[in-house]
């Protein structure tokens, strides 16, 4: 039972304007929330706000799993931030530091 041309022209064509409608919904949303101070805030507040959640829980669950390790966990933080501070806020560079400094400390000590 093969479905007739017309039935699948139809089903693709109504998954492509569905698709279509569903990837041009946020810019029309968006549009008028642009010139909001609230959004403005957000945005500026989100990212470190979500990025500092997530060292605390990491950290967390690395001393929990790791106490014996614990000056690795706080040196290896402390060169993501000084990298952080020094290379200008490039998040990959100061997060590789990090990460490298703390899998070095881990390894080799």
């Amino acid at each position: 039972m093969v479905p007739e041309l017309g039935y699948l022209l139809a089903a693709v064509a109504i998954g492509s304007v569905v698709t279509i409608a569903l990837r041009a919904l946020p810019f029309a949303i968006l549009k008028p929330l642009r010139r909001s101070k609230f959004v403005a805030a957000l945005g500026r507040w989100m990212p470190a706000g979500i990025l500092c959640i997530l060292a605390i829980v990491i950290l967390r669950d690395e001393l929990v799993a790791r106490a014996d390790h614990w000056w690795a966990v706080l040196a290896a933080t402390a060169v993501t931030i000084v990298v952080h501070l020094v290379c200008r806020r490039r998040a990959v560079i100061s997060v590789a530091a990090g990460t490298a400094c703390y899998i070095l400390l881990i390894n080799l000590v």
